[in-house]
């Protein structure tokens, strides 16, 4: 907990102080002398800083937090966090969006190399690894046939790991871990374009030529979700009657189940919906597909509060995205 609240601190400390790197050029209330530019003064004489822009920052965490936390999650925290910074400065620049704030429930990310000794436990199936000196035993859980497989490629060295993040949440400790794979070659035309509408009625609708597809409907979202705030408004209501035993702590604990349940099922439709968008644009071999009349249908989501609680357009989009890039299909928002 303490190097997730450390993490916490550095994320944060990253984007502010990018930001007011980026904003000195335009704060004329300045000397001119004192806006200069912001590259490496080795390399420019007219340069502000004594090193890279991605390297001031890690400056800033090593000065701060050398000792406290492992140096490679927060050099891998800096690079990842610089990177998105500059995808998105524009859009934070003519502000369209505001500067990222960071929660303490932040994964902490580390390079491949830092898991060592991993090998399989033969009576459970789990495995057994290293990180930065502690030892861990993993519990695969669902999936553990799949997840087996790729860690056992791992340890043959017939698949590589990449940079993995671990998630502390609930005083349980997830590993969020990614592999290296091969792209795969997806057979596209470039004269055939899918056009796709997000909306209220219908989640997702594509269509390719005269062909359409609905995916999801408004009922078949709503359902988990009604289900689970009704289980949720029942526990709350029974939390009086409970045995207080250590106090409040105990008396709510049957509420810690459905803490984070129903956002945990909005972001699996999330998966399930953008996936079964790709794979419809691969079965038609459309090399482009254009989500139309966007902005509109925001602006008519806002009258829709209910329906649209812990619905992120903005995260749908952005797993469409991913998964329409990792296949080589060009996306366009209008």
């Amino acid at each position: 907990m303490k190097w997730q609240n450390i993490c916490f601190k550095c994320a944060n400390l990253i984007y502010t102080h990018h930001f007011l790197q980026e904003q000195i050029a335009e704060m004329v209330y300045l000397a001119e002398g004192t806006r200069l530019k912001l590259t490496d003064h080795n390399k420019d004489s007219d340069g502000m800083l004594v090193s890279s822009r991605t390297n001031s920052t890690y400056k800033i965490l090593t000065n701060k937090f050398k000792g406290q936390i492992p140096s490679n999650i927060f050099n891998n925290l800096n690079s990842q966090l610089v990177a998105t910074f500059i995808k998105e400065r524009s859009l934070y620049y003519e502000g369209e969006r505001s500067i990222k704030n960071f929660k303490r429930t932040i994964t902490l990310p580390f390079s491949a190399e830092c898991i060592r000794q991993l090998s399989e436990h033969n009576e459970t199936g789990n495995f057994t690894f290293t990180l930065f000196g502690i030892p861990f035993k993993t519990y695969l859980g669902n999936g553990f046939d799949e997840k087996r497989d790729l860690f056992k490629q791992v340890i043959t060295s017939n698949l590589k790991m990449a940079t993995s993040f671990l998630k502390i949440e609930q005083k349980k400790i997830y590993l969020l871990a990614t592999f290296v794979q091969e792209q795969q070659t997806y057979l596209l035309n470039e004269e055939v374009i899918a056009e796709a509408s997000l909306s209220l009625e219908i989640p997702l609708l594509v269509k390719v030529g005269r062909v359409s597809f609905s995916i999801g409907t408004k009922e078949e979202f709503l359902y988990r979700r009604l289900a689970i705030q009704t289980a949720r408004s029942r526990v709350q209501t029974s939390v009086n009657g409970n045995r207080s035993g250590h106090g409040r702590k105990r008396k709510r604990k049957p509420l810690e189940h459905y803490l984070h349940l129903e956002r945990d099922y909005i972001d699996h439709k999330l998966h399930v919906y953008s996936r079964r968008l790709i794979d419809f644009c691969l079965k038609h071999r459309a090399a482009t597909l254009i989500l139309t009349d966007q902005q509109e249908k925001e602006e008519a989501a806002k009258a829709e509060p209910f329906l649209l609680r812990n619905w992120s357009y903005g995260q749908f989009k952005d797993k469409i995205a991913f998964k329409a890039a990792k296949v080589g299909i060009n996306l366009i928002v209008e």
